[in-house]
């Protein structure tokens, strides 16, 4: 790590090709974790009602499983699945069946390696940088998968925020104290506009997986990055989501996932959260 922050020629291309390895595994966990849940709880779902257990084939596995085409089940070459590369060269179309790959598998890839070269500009390439870019592989994944499933799923939230209490136990970006309030402070946040929102309407306005994510994200950016985190996912899931109900012509009551603000939000607070404050301060005169 030294020799990275010593040689940031070598450090920077290292970490941008690393976040394009992982934008293509998460690929796969955006993909794959859903069918593999639901299956899950299908077949739990027979046993604790006590019915004839089907044979139902489990969908691949996040790990073992190769990569292949949707369309046609192509498996894919090595040269096939090299990240961002292979879709450029195969003009973003399978070789074998010729239909068209969707463009998130660039995408993610692309954006997976720009955000942890962001995580190494703003920590250098120590232990800071490494908790920044698992914080940064889980939020895109469960982005990817609540614009998809509108899910947002416990394996991935919980484990998200143990791994944030953990980095502040070796007082990583902040100590115990504040990051525990800040994971209690997320999850009783927006738990209680649920809860009003349920009483006063008898619907459920939001996901529990959003308390979750927000518990997570207070575990990494502590009592004081909770705020802005809520502040900022309202702004960009009021004006977004607007203009996305009235580009697709639907109504109000038409459901949209919130997790994708939160962890835009979460992590902007992550990486800048003082210096956004303080900013405020001094627009506002309040400083």
């Amino acid at each position: 790590m030294a020799y990275l922050d010593a040689h940031p020629g070598l450090g920077f291309p290292a970490v941008a090709g690393l976040g394009l390895l992982i934008g293509s595994f998460l690929n796969v966990v955006i993909l794959r974790l859903p069918p593999r849940l639901e299956w899950g709880w299908r077949r739990d779902a027979r046993e604790i009602l006590e019915q004839t257990d089907l044979y139902e084939p489990p969908p691949p596995g996040i790990v073992v499983e190769r990569s292949h085409c949707p369309r046609c089940n192509h498996p894919l070459a090595w040269f096939e699945n090299i990240p961002l590369l292979s879709w450029l060269a195969l003009g973003g179309k399978c070789r074998n069946c010729r239909q068209p790959i969707s463009f998130q598998y660039p995408l993610v890839e692309l954006i997976t390696g720009l955000l942890f070269l962001a995580c190494a500009w703003r920590f250098g390439f120590g232990w800071k940088c490494f908790g920044a870019l698992i914080l940064t592989s889980f939020l895109i994944a469960l982005s990817g998968i609540d614009l998809r499933t509108k899910l947002l799923p416990d394996q991935l939230t919980l484990p998200l925020m143990w791994l944030g209490l953990i980095a502040a136990s070796d007082n990583l970006y902040m100590p115990a104290k504040p990051a525990l309030l800040g994971a209690m402070a997320g999850y009783m946040s927006l738990w209680s506009v649920y809860w009003v929102f349920k009483q006063l309407t008898g619907k459920e306005g939001m996901g529990h997986g959003d308390f979750k994510l927000l518990a997570a994200l207070g575990a990494w950016t502590g009592l004081a990055g909770i705020l802005p985190t809520i502040l900022i996912s309202s702004f960009l899931g009021a004006v977004i989501g607007s203009i996305w109900l009235l580009a697709k012509g639907r109504d109000k009551a038409t459901p949209i996932p919130f997790g994708p603000y939160l962890a835009v939000a979460g992590w902007v607070s992550f990486m800048w959260g003082p210096n956004l404050v303080g900013w405020y301060l001094r627009v506002s005169g309040m400083a």
